[in-house]
């Protein structure tokens, strides 16, 4: 399996963006809008530039009650992960679990093309499993 196939079977292909210039209050109106935990920063909405969450937020909180005025760019990671459509999703799972990552930018010819959360794959997961229990069911049971 593939990460594009995960990908296409997501229900929007949309991929939530803000600017480094924008201010963590944004930032947390945007999360709550579209109920996700990480946004990708770009400036021109294709390049990556960092990825901020819900985490970075929080943990800048407990020593900077200002942070909510700071610009997103303040706290997003600069150093990102991003994966490929034609990675494996053994390998994707390996990264997330290995580096604690729950959002990954998939990235083709340097632009951005999707995101892949550790939701998207526990569904996939879950899906190929009760797939697996129906075929082997069927199979017990044919007469």
């Amino acid at each position: 399996m593939r990460i594009k196939d995960i990908l296409t079977a997501k229900p929007s292909s949309e991929v939530v963006t803000i600017s480094p210039d924008a201010p963590v209050r944004d930032l947390i109106a945007l999360l709550a809008e579209h109920n996700i935990g990480a946004v990708i920063v770009s400036s021109d909405g294709s390049s990556v530039t960092g990825i901020v969450s819900e985490r970075d937020v929080v943990r800048r909180l407990g020593t900077d009650t200002g942070v909510l005025d700071a610009s997103v760019g303040d706290i997003m990671t600069v150093e990102v992960q991003t994966c490929a459509g034609d990675d494996s999703l053994t390998d994707l799972m390996k990264t997330m679990t290995e580096r604690r990552i729950r959002h990954l930018p998939v990235v083709a010819d340097g632009r951005l093309t999707g995101i892949i959360s550790i939701g998207d794959v526990v569904k996939h997961r879950i899906g190929e499993l009760e797939f697996e229990r129906d075929q082997l069911d069927h199979y017990v049971h044919q007469t």
